[in-house]
Parts: structure tokens; C-alpha cells; sequence
């Protein structure tokens, strides 16, 4: 349920493995997602693997961070494993063709409005009919309407410091270096720009509600009025060309701890727990999980592990995969969107090279 590239990565494994495999999304394909397009480079050998032709598509390889203060003072750091842009316009629609030559019955313009389990199977009422499987994965984003029907902790928690955070993007083109991901820090709030294929960029920014709500509710003037006090972003802003005629938002964004098997349907992706940007990306995370998790549901239909067996394994392995990750994530993301604060965790990074080094490593996992 949700074809991410989690979804859309579990599903190419399954039907590749031979088995009968369905995946339902909400959308039609191609279309534009909010979330940065920075991939580290742990994913790209499993996106070659699952038949991609990545090093076809002259993608930018990024290998050099740069990080400014609140004040516009810039930082660089050498990024030790890198990672490449692109699009996941461009990504997300790729792996579903895949998973259409793969045999996966790909369900568009479907949403999934209950799933229930019953007599060791499922069944799922959607848009389109009722269907039934005998497992069910769900990779359906960072807050769905399954989620509040199932009583999700996170979901049913009142907006607060964690769980009240928005995300806008844009594609512009700008003289971004292709070589270098970069993160401008202003009040409460990051932006990354990194380059993508096509010669454009990803702009996309993670703050409060609370900012948006100071600024009238309009993006443009929280834009212009508290992004543009960084220099560096109001540099940007002023000398990009724009390709949205309006940017792409996201509301209600919580990084609350979440479950990563909820009514025995295996949690991926944002499903699982939403990942803080600065622990790396959720992307790779998101396709590693998918990894993981068909790993435990091959177990599960070749008898050689109960259903019960399954979800424990699962839960055990995502935690010690994405635990200590998710950990680092959140406490760097501690230090952004402040100035002092930045400014004292930044000059740090940068006067003692090896710990700067250990934090970035970090929040880059190992390829898979």
C-alpha cells in the first residue's frame, strides 16, 4: 500500500522472487513528491540491481557538503561516502515502469480506505474493490488516512514540538556545483539545494507551522521574510528560475517514534518513522527497509518462520539497522534552525575535522 520508493522497491523484489504481488497508489504516475532528492550512494548499486540504468542517465555525483549559519556563514565538509540527484519525479515513475515489465499489478488512482486482518489473510477495501492477500506491506507516506483509522499513536497525539513541522519544495534552475549538496540554516528551519538531472536543482525546506502561521499563512512571505534573513537564501531565491508556477507543500509533519508492524502489515519508509532529513536520507532508508522486510516475508511463505516469528524479526532488524541513525539524525537536527546553536555546532564540526567526519559518516548508512 503506497508506491514510494519503498512500496515500489519491495514490490520489484517480490514479483522478481516469482510471487503474486499487488501495489496500490493513490496518484498517477509520473508526479512530483515533497522531499529532497539527495540519494546516498548506499542505495545505488540495489537501484542497478532492481534494472535501473543509473549510470546512463548522466546524474550529478555529490561528494562535497556545504552548510551556512543562520547568518549566511558558510561551512564545507567532504562527504565521505557521497550520493548522486535525481529527481523523484523521475525515480519514482522509472521503478514503476519497472514494476509493470516485472509482472506487479500496479493499482493508480487507488486509495486503500481500510485493511483488515482476518483468518491469517487480509482484506483491503479500496476505491477500486475489494482484495485480498495473505500478506500486507504498507508504504503509504508520512501520515495517511489508514493511520488515524487504526488509532496510530503518533496520529492521534495533538500538533506539538515533533510533530507540527512543514515541507515545501521547488525544481528551479540555479548555478548550483553539481558536486556539492547544500543546507541553509534560518530560524527554526533548514533548506537543502542539490542538483538533480536536467541541469535543475531541488529547493526544498523543512520548518514549523508556527513560522507559516507568523507570516499570515503565505509561503512567499514566510520566504521572503524570515528564509531571506540567511543570506545565502535570499541569494537563491532572488536569482533562481522557478519551475513550479506554485510549490509543492506538506503539513503536519511528525517525528514522533512510530511502530514498524501495526495489525501484522509490515510498516516502510515514512510509515515506519519518519526520518529526520539530517540523518542522511530517508530515501536509501526507505529502499533498504524494503530489503529487510522481503527478506522476512520470503521466510514467512517458504514455512521457515510463523507470521508472528516474521513481524519480531522484522521490527528487530529495521531497530538494529535505522536505531542509532535515526538517533544521530535527531540530535543534529537539534543543532539546526537556531544561530547560536549552529553556529556553535558547526565551528565545532569544523575545528575538529575527525568528529566532523564521524557525525557525517553517521548519517550515511553501508551500501546494500
Amino acid at each position: 500500500i503506497g508506491g514510494g520508493l519503498a512500496g515500489l522497491a519491495l514490490a520489484i523484489q517480490c514479483a522478481d522472487a516469482g510471487y503474486a504481488t499487488i501495489l496500490f497508489e493513490k496518484e498517477n504516475y509520473p508526479f512530483h513528491r515533497v522531499c529532497g532528492e539527495y540519494i546516498s550512494m548506499e542505495s545505488y548499486d540495489f537501484l542497478q540491481r532492481c534494472g535501473l540504468p543509473l549510470t546512463d542517465w548522466d546524474l550529478p555525483m555529490i561528494n562535497r557538503l556545504q552548510v551556512s549559519e543562520a547568518k549566511g556563514k558558510l561551512h564545507d565538509f567532504r562527504l565521505p561516502l557521497g550520493g548522486f540527484g535525481i529527481s523523484r519525479f523521475k525515480l519514482d515513475y522509472e521503478l514503476y515502469k519497472l514494476a509493470l515489465q516485472k509482472g506487479v499489478e500496479v493499482k493508480t488512482s487507488c486509495k486503500v480506505t481500510d485493511l483488515l486482518y482476518l483468518n491469517n489473510a487480509f482484506k483491503l477495501k479500496t476505491s477500486q474493490g475489494i482484495f485480498h492477500s495473505r500478506l500486507s506491506a504498507g508504504s503509504f507516506g508520512k501520515k495517511s488516512n489508514l493511520d488515524v483509522r487504526w488509532n496510530r499513536s503518533f496520529a492521534m497525539r495533538k500538533p506539538g514540538k515533533l510533530s507540527n513541522y512543514i515541507g515545501v519544495k521547488y525544481h528551479i534552475r540555479y548555478p548550483q556545483p553539481p558536486d556539492t549538496i547544500a543546507l541553509h540554516n534560518f530560524a527554526n528551519g533548514y533548506c537543502g539545494i542539490s542538483g538533480v538531472e536536467e541541469d535543475r536543482c531541488c529547493l526544498c525546506y523543512l520548518t514549523t507551522a508556527d513560522n507559516l502561521v507568523g507570516a499570515g499563512n503565505s509561503v512567499r512571505t514566510m520566504e521572503r521574510e524570515l528564509l531571506g534573513r540567511n543570506p545565502q537564501l535570499r541569494k537563491i531565491f532572488a536569482g533562481a528560475e522557478f519551475l513550479y508556477d506554485e510549490p509543492l507543500t506538506i503539513s503536519q509533519v511528525s517525528f514522533l517514534p512510530k511502530q514498524q508492524v501495526e495489525n501484522h502489515v509490515l510498516m516502510l519508509g515514512d510509515a515506519a518513522g519518519l526520518i529526520p532529513p539530517l540523518c542522511g536520507n530517508g530515501m536509501s532508508m526507505a529502499m533498504h527497509a524494503s530489503v529487510l522486510a522481503f527478506g522476512q516475508l520470503r521466510s514467512f511463505l517458504a514455512g521457515q518462520a510463523s507470521r508472528q516469528q516474521m513481524e519480531a524479526n522484522y521490527q528487530a532488524e529495521w531497530k538494529r539497522q535505522f536505531a542509532r541513525r535515526l538517533q544521530t539524525g535527531r540530535t543534529v537536527q537539534y543543532f539546526f534552525g537556531g544561530n547560536l546553536s549552529t553556529a556553535l555546532f558547526l565551528r565545532t564540526m569544523r575545528a575538529i575535522p575527525t568528529l566532523g567526519r564521524a557525525v557525517i559518516r553517521q548519517t550515511h548508512g553501508q551500501p546494500f
